[in-house]
């Protein structure tokens, strides 16, 4: 069951952290967006690690670590062990803690390369040949995706957390919430590329809200069918490589989307083969 009680004897409200890595910071603001919610929250909690906010404390035990950012540095990959050992419960949240982020576009590129491009003295440039998720480092309790994610969802687990009760993400597709919206389909109507098909929803469907198709910042819904959106993309005129290059974008490294995305060039492949 999970329980979230402090051990501190002098204050009994439980401890919380909130740890960034290679990110753009965006998914720590979903805490400080939280406005008057934030407050309340501190007042409940102890609140010992957010570097953001001001408080830095990165070695004291806690009970909740929230987790922003992806592995991309060889001390980040040590870090997140330590903190691993210092939280009963850790929480990713944001694409780039889930899925590798948009920084884990560079994994299947020549990292060596790129970093000699861009920087005068690359031998200086300590990182990674890859980005990725937090789980594929340490265990991981609760996985909150988006890009980013947003203040209800992070204030909804840590309230679970405190009562006791096993948080439960919302898995449902934006498709759903466009209809709760009364949303006319972008897809249907205007021939837009949209995810919402796959993408779960957390958003409130707010690039479909203003015409614009998903770009499934929030990762894969509950059984998404790929294949059958992939075929719908053809059929409205994009090409196996655009189809993949969507797939790829914000949680290019959740695995669902990474099979979509190999499956939707296989024809290519094969064609170019000569098969």
């Amino acid at each position: 069951m999970w329980k979230v009680k402090s051990s501190k004897k002098s204050d009994s409200r439980p401890r919380i952290a909130v740890h960034k890595f290679s990110s753009c910071d965006g998914c720590q603001l979903a805490f400080l967006n939280a406005g008057e919610d934030l407050l309340t929250l501190s007042q409940l909690v102890q609140i010992v690690h957010f570097a953001e906010a001001g408080m830095v404390a990165p070695e004291v035990d806690v009970d909740i670590a929230f987790i922003e950012g992806s592995i991309s540095t060889p001390d980040e990959a040590k870090r997140i062990r330590a903190i691993r050992e210092k939280s009963k419960y850790l929480i990713t949240i944001g694409a780039c803690a889930t899925a590798g982020g948009i920084q884990a576009l560079r994994n299947g590129a020549d990292s060596d390369a790129w970093r000699a491009a861009i920087y005068p003295s690359p031998q200086f440039i300590e990182s990674l040949a890859t980005s990725t998720a937090i789980a594929q480092h340490v265990r991981v309790d609760l996985e909150l995706w988006g890009c980013p994610v947003n203040s209800l969802q992070v204030l909804s687990a840590t309230r679970d957390l405190l009562s006791g009760v096993v948080p439960a993400p919302v898995r449902d597709s934006v498709c759903i919430e466009c209809k709760r919206q009364g949303n006319v389909c972008v897809m249907v109507a205007r021939q837009e590329p949209c995810l919402g098909p796959v993408t779960q929803t957390g958003c409130g469907a707010l690039c479909p809200s203003h015409g614009r198709g998903c770009y499934a910042c929030y990762g894969p819904s509950e059984n998404p069918n790929t294949t059958a959106l992939a075929n719908q993309l053809r059929m409205i005129g994009l090409s196996d490589q655009e189809i993949a290059r969507r797939f790829l974008f914000i949680n290019n490294q959740a695995p669902v989307f990474a099979a979509a995305a190999e499956q939707a060039l296989t024809p290519s492949l094969l064609q170019g083969e000569g098969v």
